[in-house]
């Protein structure tokens, strides 16, 4: 084996790198963006005991992973949006899905690899078979080309012609400051609160920050005319999108510190698969894009440490790519289905839905 090549430096192409040169296979991953400070890397993860957490003992990253996670980041707070009464409020006593930053996990992938494994401002312009091209002209070949670059793989493109569909659930990110007593009201975890196909969501980061994010039911061309980069604006819409909820609760988007950022959330149809295709394969979104229930980097995680584990222990990398697809393949599709089901549960009108 000569080498392989990973598109995209999320936590499974990471991870997939991880375990690669932990057996010694020659590994480099492309990255589009600048450096891993581009943009800010999102709010927090629960890593799941069966899937994410697997995947990190796998890269013998575990131990650094406990250090940092947070298992009072799983209480989950459920507030009446009509009068910001407390509904639900839990913690489990266990910690099997605890919370870690988005970011601290990837700095721990990327602490973890061999210096200059991450090839950064490196966008690819083509895939040919196992073959890259890159902006200035140059190709390169590989043994294997791994597809981690996300929603809208450029590898995925060379496999299949499907492309993520809007799923009619759009997102809008924001941020507090820790200062604030909403952090209070948001607890230590999670606050959700939903009615009439709105949600808000609230999650403490490792910093006491709290990340936000208003949830709803919308045509997808709902922003048009709206400017993002004006604060104030998309403010007094968000205000009047929610109107009727309790001060308290709208007190989230009305005390906003930071910009907001519009996220419309597309799927890949449910079942995806691919026809096996020698020299190339993909991992995470690229793979299986689906709603975000708390389920999407644990499998990415799986998914690049078990490819990384066969392409290290099969007699040849074509042996290798075609057990990873056919065990990540029909896990992916079962997930996709629930996840499916799960996004109505996201903005029904029944608190405990979510909070199961």
């Amino acid at each position: 084996m000569n080498s392989i090549a990973i598109v995209g430096a999320g936590l499974g192409g990471l991870a997939c790198a991880r375990v690669l040169q932990q057996h010694g296979v020659d590994v480099t991953v492309f990255e589009q963006e600048a450096s891993a400070e581009a943009r800010p890397q999102g709010g927090t993860l629960d890593m799941h005991g069966d899937t994410g957490q697997v995947a990190l003992r796998t890269a013998g990253l575990y131990d650094r992973f406990r250090e940092l996670a947070r298992p009072e980041g799983q209480q989950m707070r459920a507030l009446d949006p009509h009068t910001a009464e407390v509904v639900i409020d839990e913690t489990p006593d266990d910690d099997f899905r605890p919370e870690i930053d988005r970011g601290q996990l990837r700095g721990i992938l990327l602490d973890s690899l061999a210096p200059g494994t991450v090839r950064w401002g490196r966008p690819i312009t083509g895939v040919t078979g196992a073959r890259l091209a890159f902006g200035d002209d140059e190709t390169r070949d590989f043994d294997l080309v791994v597809g981690a670059d996300g929603a809208w793989s450029r590898v995925r493109q060379t496999l299949t012609a499907v492309r993520p569909v809007y799923s009619g659930v759009t997102f809008v990110e924001f941020d507090h400051g820790g200062a604030s007593d909403l952090a209070a009201m948001a607890g230590q975890g999670t606050m959700m609160t939903k009615a009439g196909g709105r949600a808000l969501f609230a999650q403490r980061t490792s910093n006491g920050d709290v990340r936000c994010y208003a949830v709803f039911y919308a045509p997808e061309d709902w922003h048009t005319g709206l400017d993002f980069a004006d604060t104030a604006a998309v403010r007094t819409h968000l205000l009047e999108r929610y109107a009727g909820w309790h001060p308290g609760v709208l007190r989230f988007l009305a005390d906003a510190d930071g910009g907001f950022t519009h996220r419309p959330l597309h799927v890949l149809p449910v079942p995806h698969a691919w026809t096996h295709t020698p020299g190339l394969t993909l991992l995470g979104d690229a793979a299986h894009l689906m709603p975000p229930l708390g389920v999407g980097a644990n499998l990415a995680l799986l998914d690049g440490t078990e490819l990384a584990t066969a392409l290290a222990t099969a007699p040849s990398v074509d042996e290798a790519v075609m057990a990873y697809e056919a065990g990540m393949l029909p896990r992916s599709i079962d997930t996709a289905k629930a996840c499916a089901s799960g996004l109505d549960d996201l903005l029904n009108d029944d608190l405990h839905s979510m909070a199961a």
